[in-house]
């Protein structure tokens, strides 16, 4: 499977640590020292996860040389869908006037973009019908979190990442994908509101702050870097490669300690590792593709590199795959 285009959407709006309300009684320099956050994008009103879908899969599918009526199926990974019926892959297929495809969501959290890669991998193997596929993630969390919890608050931002996968061809080989959930740890980052267990929304629910995130952090932090450091060695060790023969790391972009963390718990050198946390905060499923745009457009990949990704979020679940260039 290859990624024949990549593609990436950031909200216009920036939202800096100083602009933060003031009653968080927080500053610039606590929050970047924390997490490696200086700022965030925030969507417009009346901007849905599937606009943000939208900007990001058009720059993929002109990378990739593809009209949106080629596409077979279009995948979305996200835990902040438009509307909860229809999917935000409907909403998408809709706006790209992609009328041949399927689209459905699907909900991995921050890993979704690796669920994504897998599924994508799976539909393409077994139906010779799907040649093209759509997988976009994004998010838009600034919407469901509780601006007076200063622990949580101050992470979390918005946008989109794209790529357009085919069988082969030009473009990033998509090599080994491992996924993993740990349904038990669930209760340690939490959304509850919306689904079955916290409808129909009431004032007790709203009171009760059931449509805002819960994030057990420093129990989170332990666990993500375990995780991540440990399926990336499974998918190095599953190719017969060692640490040393990849070019680039593109981790989750949660903490920049967690992400450093990963780096010491891998013995890679910090400066192999791609950081976007500084100025987009965590986007959830979004932060790897956007990244991994932003590192191809910059021209950082060139053939014959390899990209290994590693992901960690909510559910428990946590991923990894890699990633080659070729010409």
């Amino acid at each position: 499977m290859i990624i024949a285009g990549t593609g990436s959407y950031l909200p216009e709006r920036v939202l800096h640590n100083r602009d933060l309300p003031p009653e968080l009684e927080t500053s610039d320099e606590w929050i970047h020292a924390r997490t490696g956050i200086r700022e965030r994008r925030v969507a417009a009103p009346g901007e849905a996860t599937s606009d943000l879908c939208l900007g990001a899969a058009r720059r993929a599918l002109d990378a990739a040389g593809v009209g949106p009526g080629e596409l077979d199926l279009i995948l979305v990974s996200t835990i902040t869908p438009d509307t909860m019926c229809p999917s935000a892959a409907c909403w998408l297929q809709s706006k790209l006037g992609a009328d041949r495809a399927v689209a459905f969501d699907l909900a991995a959290a921050c890993s979704g973009f690796l669920f994504g890669l897998r599924t994508a991998r799976a539909y393409l193997a077994a139906y010779p019908e799907i040649r093209t596929v759509l997988l976009c993630s994004a998010e838009v969390m600034t919407r469901t979190v509780d601006w007076a919890d200063r622990s949580s608050c101050i992470l979390w931002g918005d946008g989109a990442g794209a790529v357009v996968l085919r069988r082969d061809g030009a473009g990033l080989a998509v090599g080994r994908v491992e996924v993993r959930t740990q349904g038990a740890y669930g209760e340690d980052l939490l959304l509850p509101g919306g689904g079955s267990r916290t409808t129909p929304i009431s004032h007790d629910s709203v009171d009760a702050g059931r449509h805002t995130l819960r994030l057990e952090g420093k129990k989170t932090f332990r666990v993500a870097v375990r995780c991540m450091a440990g399926i990336a060695r499974e998918v190095l060790e599953a190719e017969g490669l060692e640490v040393g023969d990849v070019d680039w790391v593109i981790p989750h972009q949660a903490n920049r300690r967690i992400q450093e963390a990963v780096a010491g718990a891998l013995k890679l050198p910090v400066d192999k590792m791609v950081f976007t946390i500084e100025r987009y905060g965590n986007i959830s499923s979004a932060t790897i593709p956007i990244a991994l745009d932003e590192t191809v457009q910059a021209g950082r990949i060139r053939p014959g590199h390899r990209v290994l990704l590693t992901a960690f979020g909510g559910g428990l679940t946590w991923g990894a795959a890699l990633l080659e260039a070729r010409g």
